[in-house]
Formats: structure tokens, C-alpha cells, sequence
């Protein structure tokens, strides 16, 4: 595909100038676990251990996401299972990430520094899956799947995030549930699991499967893991195979206070450096930008972005640039990072297709901004409310112009003054 050139677009839009930008952090009180990984030997062995014959397998399903410390807490787990005398497996489970491949979902895990060697356990990354049961939503049959290598194993336990979902606020979000029904089913799985919660809604979905698969897997347990706005731990805690819908709304209320925002609901420019599936499943997450896009579900009220600019992919997502759609322009060095296969992958086995389509492509930084501004209209950069940030998890430090800075100056320290300024077309601050 051609894109246009800088001559054919920039003759179209004149320049703009640009507003005066100030650097700042934003801290707001958090708690910070003192020895997560003391806490993880605590919890896990806080099970039902004594349930397994010894020497027992235990598969250890672990994701995708870029979880703080979570090659540390993996080995940590996989230590604390074969102190006990059992033999622990992990299991990727993350649906169809890495292409729904088991090469690509263990390039996922290596990028997290989840190996063989670091972690000290084998990893089984069988995209194979079992059919464990049906059930039923308004008189249609959905079929439960579920990893036949966790299911080989003589017990199952996940480790997860709690947090906000990217497509759906309910009781029930992202966490121990979400990834015993949809990681653990492998590609089959998840794509039975979206298609149904897109009619059905999500959790709905989400606990009667976890109700079929608790009938049929020995299902020992979670380690739920909840971070703090500056993505660290703060509470890691053991929960039984029983307890996971009676557990993880009171969790997920906590990540809810403690979760990484914005410190503005009213913003005219989101400019964000990077996407990608290990900083949210929809590659920004939705309740930094206040977007789903996702059919049967209402956008989040806040915050309010009029346009986003989205310049590029990180190294750790390879490729799938799902997320992309959120975006309302990017630039080709952005387009030239994408693997459609895996971008398509993920994005048509959640049916969330407005994640996966491509905005305006622009050649670089300095007509996408020209063009963003543009599509404002009535831009004036006295007045103009832009935010500059990193990634959508990393906001402790970013930029935002002189207009908004007087809307937050009580709530975030100025560390300097800034100048946008371009090198052959590509943005930088100084």
C-alpha cells in the first residue's frame, strides 16, 4: 500500500503553530507491597496443596501483559509449587496473542522475560484445546474450550492482574476469571467466549464459563496480583479455585481507585509514543482514552479526547498493533512496525474490528500534528488542551501544553518548560 507523500499532504494543510509545552509528573499517593516476592512463597502456599497426591503436575497459566515484576513472580511460583514436592508447568494463557501460534505466544513470554531457563519450569505452548462443555445463552449452545495442556496437568492455577477491562465495566473485569475462560482457551476458546459476550454481555459470559470449567479441571487456585498507579504491586493475594467471582470485584475496586489516568477528563490532543498488548489487551487502555469502540457497549463518559495521535508500536507487542483503530491518526513508521497477521488474529477472534482498522496515515511526526490541529477546528494554541504522553500506563511524567497545565497545576509538579521541535519531520521536545 502507498501512502501519501509529505509534498501531496503538506501542501494541502497550511502549518500551525504550536503551543507551549511543560514537562510534569503526577504522583498521587499509592501503596507499594515491601516484599512482593516474600508475599508470593506466603500466598502460594496458602492453597489447597495438600489436595494433590505428591509429585503432581500444576499447570501455571500466565499472560500476556506486561505485569510489574512478572518474570520474578512466575519463578517465585514455580519455586514455592516444587518446594511442595509437585511439578509445575506453565501454560501460556493468552487466547490468540502471538498470532495464535505456539511460537508467537512464546516470543510473548520471552519478551516478558518468562524462559525456560529464567523461570526453571517447562513451558507447554500447545494452541491444542479440549471441549469441556456447552452452555447455554437464549437458546444458543456455547461451546467451553480449555488448553489441553493445562487440562493434562493434575491441577490448574493462574496468575493475573486484576483490573478495569478494556471493552466492559461490570463486577467482574480483567483477572483470574477472564483468564481461566478466555487465555486458557487458546485461540477457540476466545473466539467462542467474544463472540457470545458481544450478545450476551461479558460477564454473564465470563462466570458461567468459569462455572463449567470449575466442573470439570482441578481447579487449585489464583494468584491475583493488583497494581498501583505507578505499576507496582500492592497486593498480591492467593484465592481459591471457589472464591474467584465471591473475590475479584472486591480487588478490582481497589485497582479502579489505584489505576494509572489521566489528570484531565477534557482533553483536544492525545499524543501517545507507543501501543501495544503488553501495556493493555486493547493496546492503550480504554480508560485512559475513554474508548471501547466495541459493538453493544457504551464509551466511558471520561475522559473526553476529541483526537488521538498514535506514533508508534513498542518492541515487546511484535508486531500487533491491535489498538491502532483508536487511534484517529498515525504515522507510517507506525504502519511499517505492524504484523497484520497477528494484528488480525487478535482483533478478529475478540470481534472487536474497530481496534484492528487502520487511521490516517501521515509521513511523519510533523504532518500528523499539522493535520490533528487542523481537525480540531477553531485551533487556536493559546487555548489548545494537548497531552503528550509515553504510553497509557506510563503516566507519572509527560507533557502537556500551557492551556491545560492551568486546568491541573494543583495536582501535578512542573519539572521544566518545552519546545516542540522537529528533525526531518520527526517531533521532539527540548
Amino acid at each position: 500500500m502507498e501512502f501519501p507523500e509529505q509534498a501531496e499532504i503538506a501542501k494541502l494543510i497550511d502549518p500551525q503553530p504550536y503551543p507551549s509545552f511543560a514537562r510534569v509528573s503526577y504522583e498521587p499517593a499509592t501503596e507499594t507491597l515491601a516484599d512482593p516476592l516474600e508475599t508470593v512463597r506466603s500466598e502460594v502456599n496458602r492453597l489447597a496443596f495438600a489436595d494433590l497426591e505428591p509429585g503432581s503436575t500444576v499447570a501455571v497459566g500466565v499472560g500476556s501483559r506486561g505485569i510489574h515484576l512478572i518474570a520474578d513472580i512466575v519463578a517465585e511460583t514455580v519455586t514455592a509449587i516444587e518446594e511442595r514436592g509437585f511439578e509445575p508447568v506453565v501454560v501460556p494463557a493468552m487466547g490468540s496473542h502471538g498470532g495464535a501460534t505456539p511460537e508467537g505466544q512464546r516470543e510473548i513470554l520471552a519478551a516478558l522475560d518468562i524462559t525456560e531457563d529464567r523461570i526453571g519450569a517447562p513451558i507447554d505452548a500447545r494452541m491444542d484445546v479440549t471441549k469441556l462443555d456447552e452452555v447455554a445463552f437464549d437458546g444458543t449452545e456455547t461451546p467451553v474450550y480449555f488448553a489441553t495442556a493445562a487440562l493434562e496437568a493434575d491441577a490448574v492455577m493462574v496468575i493475573n492482574r486484576v483490573k478495569p477491562h478494556t471493552n466492559f465495566t461490570g463486577r467482574i473485569e480483567s483477572g483470574l476469571c477472564k483468564m481461566l475462560t478466555v487465555g486458557l482457551g487458546k485461540q477457540q476458546g476466545a473466539q467462542a467466549f467474544h463472540s457470545t459476550a458481544l450478545a450476551a454481555g461479558y460477564v454473564p459470559t465470563i462466570e458461567s464459563l468459569t462455572a463449567a470449567i470449575r466442573e470439570s479441571v482441578s481447579l487449585l487456585g489464583g494468584l491475583a496480583l493488583v497494581e498501583n498507579f505507578s505499576e507496582e504491586t500492592g497486593v498480591i493475594e492467593a484465592i481459591p479455585g471457589t472464591a474467584f467471582e465471591e473475590r475479584e470485584p472486591q480487588l478490582l475496586e481497589r485497582a479502579r481507585a489505584e489505576m494509572a489516568t489521566l489528570p484531565a477528563d477534557d482533553i483536544d490532543l492525545l499524543v501517545v509514543d507507543e501501543l501495544g498488548k503488553e501495556i493493555s489487551g486493547a493496546g492503550m487502555d480504554t480508560n485512559v482514552i475513554g474508548r471501547y469502540r466495541v459493538i453493544n457497549a457504551s464509551d466511558p463518559e471520561t475522559p473526553a479526547i476529541d483526537l488521538i495521535y498514535a506514533r508508534g508500536l513498542t518492541d515487546e507487542t511484535s508486531g500487533n498493533g491491535n489498538g491502532i483503530g483508536l487511534a484517529d491518526i498515525t504515522r507510517r513508521a507506525a504502519v511499517e512496525q505492524l504484523d497484520l497477521r497477528k494484528t488480525y488474529a487478535n482483533a478478529l477472534t475478540s470481534g472487536s474490528l474497530a481496534k484492528a482498522k487502520l487511521p490516517p496515515v501521515a509521513p511523519n511526526d510533523e504532518l500528523a500534528l499539522r493535520v490533528a490541529l487542523n481537525a480540531l477546528g477553531g485551533y487556536d494554541p493559546e487555548t489548545a488542551r494537548v497531552a503528550w504522553i509515553e504510553n497509557t500506563t506510563d503516566l507519572d511524567e509527560f507533557y502537556v501544553s500551557e492551556a491545560l497545565l492551568e486546568d491541573i497545576d494543583d495536582e501535578v509538579v512542573v519539572r521544566s518548560r518545552a519546545q516542540l521541535t522537529f528533525d526531518d519531520g520527526t517531533a521532539s521536545f527540548e
